[in-house]
């Protein structure tokens, strides 16, 4: 049996569905541009003087006069928080769906071991990740190209890695929560999606809460820490890929024990 295909095949409509709406909300940002830019002036000073407000979204160190800084901020919410939920929902679901909808028996009873049911579903929810991001990326292209300005490209690519990466590391969680649920509710991955995403903007407001950056993706997933150098933090992304493998693996262990019915 094909868990794979099976799988992508059941998530076909929702990665569209999440790569449209996000990518297009950021076309329409992005087509904004033009017309805004004509009226920025004084509001660029004005909005990174904006305190711990500014400083939670990265306006005290993009500059929103110019496309990059611009697309940092609005790309950076708009995937930042759409992105993370669409990780948290497919990884809560992925094995945990199997007894909500009572079809854990016929799965279990083909000639598949647990370990192969395992991997292939994994496999199957980080190819949705790319996919969805991919949407996603056509889609910023386009808009780019509608509105005729170019970014600085090499930040741009980083930071749709590091978003991507953010997203591997909370589905990768979120799939290691799945192995000990039997009803698949995704409000408990959305849950840990939104934590994350408040401990980032804490981080960003006061010094005082440094060491948060080791434990939310978004210390490396950030547009304002990204875009002005164009470069990542290698030793944050290890410490995210490290709670990816540790939540991979505690769910891998839970899955081969559990008593699914």
């Amino acid at each position: 049996m094909n868990i794979l295909k099976n799988e992508m095949r059941q998530g076909l409509k929702g990665l569209l569905l999440w790569g449209l709406i996000i990518g297009g909300t950021i076309v329409l940002c992005v087509a904004l541009f033009p017309d805004l830019k004509k009226e920025f002036g004084d509001m660029v000073d004005a909005m990174a003087d904006m305190g711990g407000f500014g400083a939670a979204f990265g306006m005290n160190q993009l500059n929103y006069g110019e496309i990059t800084g611009f697309y940092g901020i609005y790309a950076g919410s708009m995937l930042g928080i759409g992105g993370i939920f669409f990780a948290a929902v497919l990884g809560t679901g992925i094995l945990a769906k199997e007894e909500k909808e009572h079809t854990a028996e016929f799965l279990l009873t083909h000639p598949v071991t647990r370990t192969s049911a395992f991997f292939q579903k994994l496999a199957a929810m980080l190819v949705q990740i790319l996919l969805m991001n991919g949407i996603v990326i056509l889609l910023s292209l386009l808009s780019f190209r509608i509105i005729g300005e170019t970014p600085e490209w090499k930040g741009v690519w980083l930071f749709h890695l590091a978003q991507m990466l953010m997203q591997t590391e909370i589905a990768c969680i979120c799939m290691g929560i799945s192995a000990f649920l039997r009803k698949g509710s995704v409000s408990i991955g959305i849950g840990v999606a939104a934590l994350l995403y408040f401990l980032g903007l804490f981080g960003n407001i006061t010094e005082e809460a440094e060491k948060v950056k080791y434990i939310t993706p978004y210390a490396y997933a950030d547009a304002a820490d990204i875009l002005p150098d164009a470069a990542l933090d290698g030793t944050l992304i290890l410490f995210g890929m490290g709670y990816a493998f540790l939540g991979l693996a505690i769910g891998y262990v839970k899955y081969q024990r559990k008593d699914i019915y």
